[in-house]
């Protein structure tokens, strides 16, 4: 406990009148410079409402926004080591596991939920990028896996919003051992009969990107999200040639093939339930054409 910070600065502050003032009040938009009172980006589910660039989401607030009222059973995050390797470099990986679950309130990255959207219940797990960069170590991976095991006996669909810098270096070889963990999760969940659907959000890259955050059924991804393996930056570097504009960005890969549809944030709990009532074959509204062409390739893979 800071003694200074936490008792004498309050004490003084309420002699003199003085409020503290969030440091975050205005967000300022990476795209056109515009500042949005946080409040505004908040109601707005964190979209800067007049470029429309999508804002990182947290994830405890993208489940709510995602199942119908905000109602959903947040699954418990698994025990495991939580310094297996005793890993220090400028400081200590304990230190830093601290650090962010004050920043967070979060035990790890991961966050699961099981609830319904609109009608239709699922499981659905979440990146918290806050949490030392969404990196996936042995919590998050122990973590996703229990998520699978719940949709499988729940008969349910998962829904994953993969934001990640990749593998947590902090944990070396057991963090990458997470990769085929987590795809033998997706297997088992595909064979018991229940759709897979991921959400690429920005970023998804590195060990994430190459597991189980391109092994859905359908893809879809928020406008502008990064997705890739290797930054923009180490690939020219190695290849010497420049890439082209907008390289790793959902919408070339949707050019590419790689994604199936790029949706805005406000219509994926719609998107998501219509998809989903498809695949489970329940009753669902009429399909936009750019989701009956993305249930087309779906359905044809």
């Amino acid at each position: 406990m800071n003694w200074i910070t936490n008792y004498v600065r309050p004490r003084i502050n309420s002699m003199l009148g003085r409020r503290e003032v969030p440091e975050n009040l205005w967000i300022k938009c990476p795209e056109t410079g515009e500042m949005v009172f946080h409040k505004d980006l908040e109601d707005n589910k964190w979209v800067i409402p007049a470029s429309g660039y999508h804002m990182k989401m947290p994830a405890k607030a993208r489940l709510a926004d995602l199942f119908d009222d905000g109602a959903y059973e947040s699954l418990p995050q698994p025990k495991v080591a939580q310094d297996p390797l005793k890993f220090r470099d400028s400081k200590k990986y304990t230190d830093r596991l601290r650090d962010s679950r004050i920043k967070t309130d979060q035990e790890d990255t991961i966050v699961a939920g099981v609830g319904k959207v609109q009608g239709l219940k699922l499981v659905a797990v979440v990146h918290e990028f806050n949490f030392m960069g969404g990196s996936l170590g042995l919590a998050a991976g122990e973590a996703i896996v229990k998520a699978f095991e719940r949709a499988i006996a729940e008969k349910c669909p998962l829904v994953m919003f993969p934001a990640s810098g990749g593998a947590r270096m902090q944990e070396g070889i057991l963090s990458l051992m997470q990769l085929p963990r987590t795809t033998v999760a997706v297997d088992m969940l595909k064979e018991s009969g229940q759709p897979y659907i991921v959400v690429l959000t920005n970023p998804t890259t590195g060990g994430v990107t190459a597991s189980y955050a391109m092994l859905g059924d359908l893809h879809l991804a928020e406008p502008g999200a990064e997705i890739c393996f290797a930054g923009k930056r180490v690939i020219e570097q190695t290849i010497r040639e420049k890439l082209p504009e907008g390289f790793q960005t959902s919408e070339y890969l949707l050019e590419h093939g790689m994604v199936d549809m790029v949706i805005k944030r406000h219509d994926i709990p719609d998107t998501l339930a219509r998809v989903l009532k498809i695949l489970t074959k329940k009753p669902a509204a009429a399909l936009s054409k750019e989701s009956s062409g993305a249930l087309a390739i779906a359905a044809s893979a």
